[in-house]
């Protein structure tokens, strides 16, 4: 079966379910649903494993299920957990998530992750908008032959993450009055964590956070002409910035710690975002 059929059938199952796809989605990485779900009404959550081709993540932090629900009069849903290249699926598995609420009908999305901090004058437990990202994971999710009717052969992707979505996030966390860094996110294919070495060579080719997730669905829904946002949550310093080993543990404590303001953030663009939403509809009905 083609992968289009696939997310035809994930699309079918998804509107019976649910029924029309709603204005955001948001990809919630590790250690970050639970507390975003506990400020916005959850109408319910659903398991990946049942809904059809979705792959389910074996990743400890990564719940594997799809909540939705509505907030301040928006509605949203809420991708708990996602599945990483280091985990052995083919980058096409990786972004079928995205690519599913893309094609049920949903524009505006919210990637986030647990990241490790290059730029020095960063901090764990900072969260960082990304501004641009570095595709070091030795793969693209766009190779092999192209689906047309997903988007084109050669995708731009010169403004990957959306200058209005950024805008309104940065607005969001003054309003909050939360320290907001902003940087260039570098992805490569864990799973381990990366040498002193290779910090030094991302630092020197201007990254300021470095994770294993995240590009992969970017380009994707780039590639069907979404509006993306991305935020990292960093949880550490990257390899070799202090003396200490990095354990994953430890990276999940400090994303706890984070919950708070991570998730008042994230309510609040996703109301802004439904402000945005309903002005640009009012202006379609008036035309």
């Amino acid at each position: 079966m083609k992968i289009l059929e696939e997310l035809q059938e994930a699309v079918a199952f998804l509107r019976e379910r649910i029924g029309e796809p709603p204005q955001v989605a948001a990809v919630l990485g590790s250690g970050l649903g639970d507390a975003f779900l506990s400020k916005v009404n959850v109408e319910s959550r659903l398991p990946y494993r049942k809904i059809p081709h979705f792959p389910a993540s074996s990743v400890v932090g990564h719940a594997g299920e799809l909540g939705w629900g509505e907030s301040q009069g928006i509605r949203y849903c809420a991708l708990l957990g996602r599945v990483h290249l280091y985990e052995g699926l083919p980058l096409q598995r990786i972004v079928f998530a995205v690519r599913t609420m893309a094609l049920w009908g949903v524009h505006n999305f919210i990637i986030t992750n647990a990241a490790g901090a290059i730029n020095r004058d960063f901090s764990p437990g900072d969260l960082m908008l990304i501004t641009d990202h570095i595709n070091l994971q030795g793969d693209n999710p766009l190779a092999g032959d192209n689906e047309k009717e997903l988007g084109p052969r050669f995708p731009d992707m010169s403004c990957a993450y959306d200058k209005g979505l950024r805008r309104m996030a940065a607005e969001s966390a003054r309003e909050l009055g939360l320290q907001f860094r902003q940087g260039v996110y570098v992805a490569l294919r864990g799973p381990s964590y990366e040498t002193p070495a290779e910090i030094r060579m991302c630092e020197a080719i201007g990254a300021d956070a470095v994770g294993m997730s995240t590009v992969p669905e970017v380009i994707a829904l780039n590639h069907m002409k979404r509006r993306v946002m991305g935020i990292s949550c960093l949880t550490n310093m990257a390899a070799g910035i202090l003396d200490q080993p990095l354990i994953h543990d430890e990276v999940l404590q400090v994303t706890q710690k984070a919950q708070d303001d991570f998730s008042q953030l994230i309510v609040r663009i996703i109301g802004k975002l439904g402000a945005d939403w309903i002005l640009r509809r009012d202006a379609k009905t008036q035309r």
